[in-house]
């Protein structure tokens, strides 16, 4: 393992000097800015930093990654597609509406790999609204972000999700079943918020808006409310949590299904990253997606991992669903190899 110091990075907000790390969320409502890093399947990690400055991305520099055709996926195209078939076997029993069906990609890395590096490349050759860095190798989370959707975002009471359903290359592309994916995964965002929130101030400012993202567009909706006096980070994690656009409608059907399809842990792709300022009562997590995390602890070396998917509804098309998968990781993965042509005659 290298010897890197603690640090975590939003945007072009940086966090030095670890004070403590913990998995109670309710330290988010205490005091100090925390990096927050909650895996798919639940695990937290809260690491409070002494010190928080305003500093860009520095230029890339350091970073081996592999080569494109050096990743192995947890499900092949045929073991996907099937999936996919499975999937819609469910919903024709009735059981579930949509469900997120995800891989994860592996490839070796060398033992002296920074994730902070990876960050710096993709700030460039994929730029995303919730980029960051979260670096605390003692505590086996080493996390490169370029996720374009938000979790939630905290400001005192008010709170606010922005799920993404529906992806295409160009606006063009995007079929009816995305836009109803949109629809279904909002109804369970206002569900899971209106948990926590006071009665009557859950909106929805933004439905099936079209928002351009490197290589792609996605339909984007908001989701809006006010937290009840009793709410906190808590509360309002153990109402959202995991995020439902990455799981599905019903999220508790959907998640027996992830279960027994998917056949590798999601970690922290499809969780929620980012930070929490307690002082001043604000916070953005985003969704865990367009995510590399380095693993440690698989034998053998230092393994990169990164995670792609896509919603099956009953009008999915299993060829389709795994074409779109494709066309999430395709860029991310060039820059990680650092193949991506970042501007005309320059590879990074």
């Amino acid at each position: 393992m290298p010897d890197l110091p603690p640090l975590a990075r939003f945007g072009d907000r940086v966090a030095t000097g670890l004070l403590d790390v913990t998995d109670d969320p309710a330290a988010l409502d205490s005091r100090g800015f925390w990096a927050v890093c909650a895996d798919f399947e639940g695990r937290l990690t809260c690491a409070r930093f002494r010190d928080v400055r305003e500093q860009p991305v520095p230029a890339p520099s350091g970073w081996r990654g592999p080569a494109v055709g050096d990743w192995t996926s947890s499900l092949d195209r045929a073991a996907y597609t099937a999936a996919v078939r499975r999937v819609r076997e469910h919903i024709a029993a009735g059981e579930v509406y949509q469900a997120n069906l995800c891989r994860i990609l592996s490839a070796s890395v060398p033992d002296d790999a920074d994730v902070d590096a990876l960050t710096a490349l993709l700030a460039r050759g994929n730029p995303a609204p919730y980029a960051g860095t979260i670096r605390l190798p003692g505590y086996g989370v080493e996390i490169a972000t370029a996720s374009p959707e938000l979790f939630l975002r905290r400001d005192g009471r008010v709170v606010e999700s922005g799920p993404i359903k529906g992806t295409g290359r160009t606006e063009a592309d995007l079929l009816e079943k995305d836009y109803a994916e949109n629809v279904m995964i909002v109804d369970l965002v206002r569900n899971d918020i209106g948990r926590v929130c006071a009665t009557g101030t859950v909106t929805v400012p933004d439905l099936c808006a079209v928002e351009k993202h490197p290589g792609l567009v996605h339909l984007v909706s908001t989701v809006r409310g006010e937290l009840c006096a009793d709410a906190g980070w808590p509360e309002l994690l153990a109402a959202a949590f995991p995020p439902g656009s990455v799981t599905g409608a019903p999220k508790s059907s959907a998640l027996r299904i992830i279960d027994a399809l998917e056949t590798a842990p999601r970690g922290p792709y499809c969780g929620g990253l980012g930070w929490v300022d307690a002082d001043r009562g604000t916070g953005v997590l985003a969704v865990g997606i367009r995510t590399f995390w380095i693993d440690r602890d698989a034998g053998g070396g230092a393994v990169l991992r990164f995670g792609t998917g896509a919603g099956i509804t009953w009008g999915s098309d299993p060829e389709g669903e795994w074409r779109e998968t494709e066309l999430k990781a395709s860029r991310l993965l060039a820059v990680a190899s650092g193949t991506y042509q970042v501007s005309e005659g320059t590879k990074r």
